[in-house]
């Protein structure tokens, strides 16, 4: 702090002083020259204001001018103040007149020349101290801004990341190689030169590097990719020299870049040339990984999300040998992750973990993480000693649908018809056919931009869909179109969302799937990568006139289908979607549970005062749920129906 005060105080100094050198050589640049007989003449004429000061042979003070305003002059004259009667003729016309030695024009002079010379030679010293000295200084943006990460530094291990557990192998046996390189070369082997860790964001691609400088016992490089750039010419290269010259004297060591898309994009991006400051930056990085010079003993990890604009060059075997996806967390790394944030709050004793993991399919680490932290702010808001498992629902329902906007003025014809709007589709999800999802929530409280939302939860899993059940999706999301149709005759824009998923499903469904009976098992245009927008992907279109009608006609047989689909579930079962509705109306939130109670026709528990979202319920219910027989299955993807 105090090393920071200096500086500014010294940088504030220079600063005046530039200003007093300023007003110096403007007060002298204002000064007009006068002959002596003029200036006489002025006095006559009661034009000159204020005193006179004789220096030796030099007059000095100030006089009206034509325009009213008040200049300086000078007048140099030749002989002594008594020749030209200068006392007598400033008594006559009551001028103050002053006379001063030559030894004071000279210190003046000396001043006013000597100063501002003073002051740069000052400047100058300071200036080259600053060139010469180390980082953090002026001139020293050519040196690298990597972070050494000394041991005890980072707090975070291995035992802290949880859900990537293949990423963690891969990332133990790179220590090793450090650490006991003899183990792997004997039988002529090679160590791996980097490893790129790619994947979602938020799936600890960073937390996992952090890990790394903590458990390798050897010296940790820690750079962004931004951090090379600036902008000066080849002030890029120049870091990236001196940051593996600082890795080749501490090797073994590790050097980790975070973002590298920020400096290791495609090459020639734009039309005519491309940004050459960066590219130069990636060139020396290229040469650096493996190059002519060899940096064995020194492993380069990188991560990004992006790594399909990365250059070919970049990730070749030599330069990043290990190419590692972080993906999303399944059932048990998402409980894993969830243990490892809950460890630092006071949980009750009744929460499972494995519950709430099996209703965040599709989150990362980070969102985990982030429900962990808003379960317990949620307690804490409520004046709770632990964090019970309703807070965590809420927490998840907050990250999934958004807050609730209680506050949000709704009439009771938009309440009306939010509520058979989420009915629709809840209710169609329940009764369709080879439906593989269930409904989590269904409520008309307004939650992010929403005025209501209906949440589905897959049973299990998975990772590929069939054509069966990609219609029901169709199907379900025309659910609430339908529900307004059968009950008003009428549409609103609530279902707006809904049309553009469903559009978007259907035109994959027969261009990207080959699930058009008609068009057949082919794919609808190509792919391509434009090097002028960076190696975005476009989509080129390789069909005819014709084939594109076709296109257009199946993918709208496939939306009025499912729409007609859905209205003939509604106008059969109108009766349930009446109860649902009011439902819905009564209690604004409805759980899987309760919305099977209001399908079977049976009566919901009473609410809890003030609170509707919590109904009350017997001793009995609550123990059959415990057991895990009145609960809804597990689940995957959340499929969320805004309104």
């Amino acid at each position: 702090m105090g090393r920071n005060l200096r500086n500014v105080s010294l940088w504030v100094a220079i600063f005046l002083a530039f200003i007093l050198m300023f007003k110096m050589m403007t007060q002298s640049g204002r000064v007009e020259k006068k002959d002596i007989i003029t200036v006489l003449k002025l006095g006559n004429a009661g034009k000159i204001v204020g005193p006179v000061v004789d220096r030796g042979q030099l007059l000095t003070g100030k006089f009206k001018a034509d325009d009213g305003t008040e200049q300086r002059f000078e007048c140099a004259y030749m002989g002594t103040p008594k020749d030209w009667g200068l006392a007598e003729w400033a008594l006559k016309n009551d001028i103050l007149y002053e006379a001063n030695p030559r030894s004071e024009l000279i210190g003046s002079i000396l001043i006013q020349v000597l100063l501002p010379i003073a002051i740069l030679v000052v400047l100058w010293i300071f200036l080259m101290r600053q060139f010469q000295s180390g980082s953090n200084k002026a001139m020293s943006f050519g040196k690298s801004r990597a972070k050494l990460v000394t041991e005890g530094q980072v707090k975070v291990s291995f035992d802290d990341v949880a859900g990537i557990d293949e990423v963690k192998e891969e990332l133990i046996e790179i220590i090793q190689f450090l650490k006991d390189p003899a183990k792997f070369s004997r039988l002529g082997g090679k160590i791996p030169k980097g490893a790129l860790l790619y994947g979602p964001p938020g799936t600890g691609k960073t937390l996992i590097a952090r890990a790394v400088a903590t458990e390798a016992s050897v010296p940790f490089f820690s750079i962004s990719g931004s951090d090379f750039v600036e902008m000066f010419v080849g002030v890029g290269a120049s870091r990236v020299r001196d940051l593996f010259e600082q890795g080749k004297k501490a090797k073994p060591c590790l050097i980790y870049i975070d973002e590298i898309d920020a400096v290791g994009r495609h090459r020639f991006t734009g039309i005519g040339g491309g940004h050459d400051e960066r590219e130069q930056t990636l060139n020396q990085l290229l040469v650096e990984l493996d190059g002519f010079a060899s940096n064995e003993g020194v492993i380069v990890m990188a991560s990004t999300n992006r790594p399909d604009v990365l250059d070919p060059a970049l990730l070749r075997p030599g330069r990043f040998d290990r190419q590692i996806r972080v993906d999303l967390p399944d059932l048990i790394g998402r409980e894993k992750i969830l243990d490892v944030h809950t460890k630092p709050l006071k949980m009750a004793k009744d929460v499972s973990l494995k519950q709430i993991a099996r209703g965040t399919p599709g989150f990362s680490g980070a969102d985990l993480a982030n429900l962990c932290n808003e379960a317990a702010l949620l307690a804490a808001r409520n004046n709770k000693d632990t964090v019970e498992i309703s807070d965590l629902e809420e927490a998840k329902d907050r990250v999934m649908m958004g807050p609730e906007r209680r506050s949000l003025a709704m009439s009771e014809k938009e309440r009306e018809s939010t509520a058979y709007h989420e009915a629709g589709h809840a209710l169609v999800a329940k009764l369709l056919p080879g439906h593989d999802s269930k409904v989590h929530k269904v409520t008309i409280i307004p939650r992010g931009r929403t005025l209501g939302v209906t949440a589905l939860l897959p049973v299990e899993e998975t990772h590929s869909q069939s054509r069966t059940q990609l219609l029901s999706y169709l199907v379900h999301m025309m659910g609430g179109r339908a529900a307004e149709k059968v009950k008003f005759n009428d549409f609103t824009t609530g279902a707006a969302n809904d049309l553009q998923r469903a559009t978007d499903l259907a035109h994959r469904m027969v261009c990207d799937f080959g699930m058009s009976e008609k068009l057949g098992p082919r794919t609808f245009g190509e792919q391509s990568a434009q090097v002028f927008l960076g190696k975005d992907l476009t989509r080129e279109r390789n069909f005819s006139e014709e084939t594109a009608s076709l296109i257009d006609a199946e993918v709208q047989e496939l939306l009025n289908s499912a729409y007609q689909q859905a209205k003939d579930i509604l106008e059969k079962h109108r009766d349930v979607l009446e109860r649902i509705s009011e439902a819905l109306l009564e209690r604004e939130t409805l759980d899987g549970d309760d919305l099977d109670r209001v399908i079977a026709g049976e009566t919901l528990p009473p609410l809890f005062k003030g609170n509707h979202d919590r109904p009350q319920r017997t001793a009995p219910e609550v123990t059959r749920r415990a057991r895990g027989k009145a609960a809804s299955p597990a689940l995957r993807d959340p499929t969320v129906q805004p309104s």
